[in-house]
């Protein structure tokens, strides 16, 4: 019988330091004072923020070794379990567009979001991670980045031509108009579209490497080489970004390769930190959200959306009311608008890591 590798704390540290900073950045007091970090890029070049789905992703791919060792020996379960989830994820994503969207037309209903691309991630890396080997894993995260670059620079598209990487201009945001209308985020592109989704795969797959290779407990320095990966990979997405600019809407595979770079080095650090040398209690906090990671991010965000169509009798969102009456009165003033606007958001974390924290007491666990 194959031994069940333990629970890995270092993920779910690396995993709920991910859920805080997105819901962090999700849900400021305003969007009209907002920290440049704190916000993503224009379109090319990249801020902390571009950095949270794609470390994400990486957490996810990292917990599939993980996950797929606690249920082999039955293919059909297995199976069956990968599907359920994915459409559990894909029906979640569904909802939260339909929360956030109102007045609701179905004309326009946006179908892709957070959760639909990491729910079709999620299928395609642990059908790979079960049926395929490393090195066959390695091939397809590689065909993936360069067959990438050569769509979006090689292939012509109608009306603007090969190798434009412009909004409307790029073969992602042209394939997404063509077989998606009108049911995207933006007139011209979707930011989770599905041919960006693709280099994705790349991203989640090079989590899945560094979950593999933090399986093994006995390995020498293991976070340490962890990290020289990461390293590695940060670097050459650097690189590449000099030709393929790093664009997290595109998700380019410079974007890609850069952003999996980065994870695995924080992941190591983790490791490192709680794994390697037991440093628990101050990572306690961070925990409950990776442990109920699902929950934390669908709830928050669910929550806020409902916050901000909730109007009171002058028109004002409740959430307006809410930021002006607790922040903006007296932070504006002193520390500026962006102050104010990043305090709510603080706030909110924190709100929502009482409740996982309950959640996490009574042994109540809805995780990615």
């Amino acid at each position: 019988m194959t031994d069940v590798p333990p629970r890995l704390d270092s993920l779910d540290v690396f995993r709920g330091f991910t859920i805080a900073a997105m819901i962090l950045v999700s849900t400021p007091g305003t969007w009209n004072a907002v920290y440049v970090p704190l916000d993503h890029a224009a379109w090319h070049g990249w801020t902390p923020t571009d950095l949270v789905f794609p470390f994400l992703l990486f957490a996810m791919g990292a917990a599939v070794p993980f996950a797929l060792a606690r249920r082999r020996g039955s293919p059909r379960r297995v199976r069956r379990h990968l599907v359920r989830r994915a459409l559990l994820l894909f029906g979640l994503g569904l909802v939260l567009n339909a929360i956030e969207t109102q007045p609701l037309h179905w004309a326009t209903f946006r179908i892709p979001g957070v959760l639909q691309r990491i729910a079709i991630v999620y299928l395609v890396i642990a059908w790979l991670t079960e049926q395929g080997s490393l090195r066959a894993q390695i091939a397809i995260a590689v065909s993936v980045l360069v067959g990438y670059w050569a769509a979006l620079t090689l292939v012509p598209v109608p009306g603007a031509g090969a190798g434009v990487l412009t909004p409307g201009g790029n073969l992602a945001s042209f394939i997404d108009r063509m077989l998606l209308g009108r049911h995207l985020l933006n007139r011209l592109y979707d930011p989770e579209g599905l041919l960006s989704t693709v280099p994705a795969v790349a991203t989640a797959l090079g989590g899945v490497f560094a979950g593999n290779w933090l399986k093994e407990p006995r390995r020498h320095h293991r976070a340490a080489w962890l990290w020289a990966a990461g390293f590695a990979a940060m670097t050459a997405g650097l690189a590449w970004g000099h030709a393929f600019p790093i664009n997290k809407n595109l998700w380019t595979s410079s974007f890609a390769l850069f952003s999996a770079g980065l994870a695995a080095q924080a992941l190591a650090a983790c490791d490192w930190l709680v794994d390697g040398n037991s440093w628990s209690d101050w990572s306690r906090p961070l925990a409950v959200y990776g442990r109920n990671a699902l929950a934390a991010y669908f709830l928050s965000v669910g929550c806020d959306s409902v916050l901000t169509r909730w109007t009171a009798a002058d028109g004002s969102s409740l959430k307006a009311i809410l930021y002006r009456g607790m922040f903006a009165s007296w932070l504006r003033p002193c520390c500026g608008a962006e102050a104010a606007s990043l305090g709510y958001a603080v706030a909110y974390v924190v709100l929502w890591g009482v409740i996982l924290g309950e959640m996490y007491r009574r042994r109540i666990f809805i995780g990615l």
